[in-house]
């Protein structure tokens, strides 16, 4: 674990994710967005590398992968970051499998090569065109963003137990705490 206490004495891993995906370097990135989303996304999530100031790679969530990486760490619970960077999306899309040359696949391809010849397979939901940031409930956010966050913990599997709503730690939802047993 990296934390001095064994695996087998937690019991509770907290996954953390933001509401869409983001890469640093090069390697497989199915969902980047090459265009205005894209750059939407970098803009308004102020997606630029604390240390080297590299500009992060965006796309919309890809629920195939976080979900492998759920099951492959044991994650109890997750904490979805950056809602409110969503605000104001007519829609929403979510990566819920992957099209390769040799038919759909809904778990991540091994290896890099094999990345090259997939198309992630979308799940488009209604966005929402009230704020979300700063909101510290979950019966104060928009219909459809309680709509996508519960798309979410269908497709990866795994209760999202906290949800930030702008950069201040007063701006989050706690839904269950990672401490409560």
């Amino acid at each position: 674990t990296g934390s001095g206490f064994g695996p087998l004495y937690l019991d509770y891993v907290l996954g953390i994710t933001k509401a869409y995906t983001t890469r640093v370097g090069a390697g497989p990135f199915p969902t980047e967005l090459f265009d205005e989303m894209g750059e939407h996304l970098a803009v308004k999530g102020n997606e630029v590398g604390t240390t080297t100031g590299r500009s992060r790679r965006c796309g919309w969530f890809d629920a195939v992968a976080l979900r492998h990486a759920i099951q492959i760490n044991s994650v109890s619970g997750i904490c979805l970051t950056k809602l409110d960077v969503l605000d104001g999306l007519e829609t929403v899309k979510v990566c819920i499998g992957y099209k390769t040359p040799n038919g759909e696949i809904t778990r991540p391809p091994i290896g890099c090569d094999s990345y090259k010849n997939i198309e992630p397979i979308y799940a488009e939901l209604p966005g929402w065109s009230e704020s979300t940031f700063g909101l510290t409930t979950l019966a104060q956010l928009p219909e459809n963003a309680r709509a996508y966050i519960q798309f979410l913990e269908k497709q990866i599997e795994a209760p999202i137990d906290i949800i930030s709503t702008g950069p201040d730690r007063v701006e989050t939802i706690i839904l269950r705490h990672p401490f409560d047993s």
